[in-house]
């Protein structure tokens, strides 16, 4: 009897936290994913294979690190490898499974960890129907906006009866949004700003794309005018659209004074004035998480460099991943 109880107990919770309200009577727990599909578990999840980087950090935000039974093999190969590894003393040791990432699922390496909850990109279609035809539940994600990364966390809270941190974890993250823009409300003249991708220096993002909230965010304004969230520019429209700030996604291969000597480039006011930077450790700057609120901070004293006198970013850094991370936060500093 106590058991039904607590089991009811997490669905109220859930329920009552969350706007997404349960579709039928019958599932425990119920949520929509990127999919448009519904995810129903019994109960909440108690093994979960998690393939995609930016679901893993929520997990181990909420609180349910335990639960993780399988990852995505780029947790241990990729530049955030180190904070992982601080994280979880069984990736420190690769002792968690890896049946997959991005571009290839072992669906038997995912079996044979007999998982109650699967977390992959929705574009795997092929791995998600074959998981789903096994009686395997998976929660597609496909991340395109800041709103797409709470809807991540608040479904991942129900999936695993953990609304309440959910709801505080995101509150938090809007406040610290919050508090940039009420620094930079009184700005008149917004900086104009080119955001680079580390596929390429004329790699960059539109209109329609989590880099332009970021953007807007931080008190600038997006150069690029196109939709999409990822295309190539010519030198000629980069040069037209003369930005203030150029701003790089980490790339191991290039850094700003790579960027500054670049030949062609010299008539760009961001050039000329020395303003080009490159965001630090992709896992602390992460856009697709809820640590993206750092790099909004971090661009708007790029761009408004009397912030500083408001903002101690490495407190605000320390703070954020203490409240994200819990104790477990210590290792990440």
């Amino acid at each position: 009897m106590y058991h039904i109880i607590l089991l009811l107990f997490f669905i109220s919770a859930c329920h009552s936290n969350n706007n997404e309200a349960p579709k039928s009577i019958g599932a425990a727990i119920e949520v929509t994913d990127f999919r448009g599909q519904t995810i129903s578990l019994e109960a909440p999840a108690k093994r979960i294979v998690c393939l995609i980087e930016s679901a893993l950090s929520g997990l181990y935000m909420l609180g349910v690190e335990d639960r993780i039974v399988g990852i995505s093999t780029n947790v241990y190969t990729d530049n955030t490898a180190p904070q992982y590894a601080a994280l979880d003393p069984r990736i420190k040791k690769r002792e968690l499974s890896a049946p997959g990432n991005w571009d290839f699922v072992s669906q038997e390496g995912v079996i044979a960890l007999r998982p109650d909850l699967v977390i992959m990109w929705a574009s795997q279609t092929e791995a998600i129907n074959a998981l789903e035809a096994k009686g395997i539940p998976v929660y597609g994600v496909m991340l395109h906006s800041i709103d797409d990364v709470y809807k991540e966390i608040k479904n991942l809270g129900k999936l695993t009866a953990t609304c309440d941190r959910a709801d505080s974890i995101i509150a938090f993250t809007r406040a610290q949004v919050a508090s940039v823009a009420e620094l930079t409300a009184s700005f008149e003249e917004r900086k104009k700003i080119y955001f680079m991708w580390a596929q390429g220096s004329l790699s960059t993002s539109g209109q329609n794309s989590t880099v332009n909230e970021l953007i807007e965010l931080a008190g600038g304004v997006n150069v690029c005018t196109a939709k999409e969230e990822h295309l190539i520019v010519n030198l000629e429209r980069l040069i037209e659209w003369n930005p203030d700030i150029i701003v790089m996604w980490y790339n191991e291969l290039k850094n700003p004074e790579d960027i500054l000597s670049m030949p062609g480039w010299q008539s760009i006011n961001a050039i000329k004035n020395k303003n080009v930077y490159e965001l630090p450790s992709v896992f602390y700057y992460d856009l697709w998480t809820l640590k993206f609120p750092h790099a909004v901070q971090l661009l708007a004293t790029w761009a408004y460099p009397e912030l500083l006198d408001y903002m101690n970013l490495d407190e605000l850094k320390k703070e954020m991943m203490l409240y994200l991370y819990g104790e477990k936060g210590e290792a990440l500093l």
